[in-house]
């Protein structure tokens, strides 16, 4: 099942940009990828030392399984394809 988690920070509205786009493709595709169900966390930066002083200048990020897929814009297609792609 892919685990998405979408970096933040207060205030920044490209955070919200990207908030938009990830619910919006998590709810296109039925809350399901090829690998399962998706799961969604949103993290502030500011509320992790380590996270803040790693991606203080390219939030947002979006990482998937743990891995950086996105940053700074959220491509909806690119996302798409990754969760309907990705191996059981």
């Amino acid at each position: 099942m892919p685990a998405l988690t979408l970096l933040t920070r207060p205030g920044c509205h490209l955070c919200d940009d990207a908030r938009d786009v990830v619910s919006a493709v998590i709810e296109e595709l039925g809350g399901e990828a090829s690998a399962g169900p998706i799961t969604l966390e949103e993290r502030s930066i500011v509320d992790d030392a380590e996270l803040l002083a790693r991606y203080s200048e390219e939030i947002p990020v979006l990482l998937i399984d743990g891995r950086v897929h996105n940053i700074w814009r959220i491509d909806p297609e690119r996302l798409r394809s990754a969760l309907t792609t990705a191996a059981p």
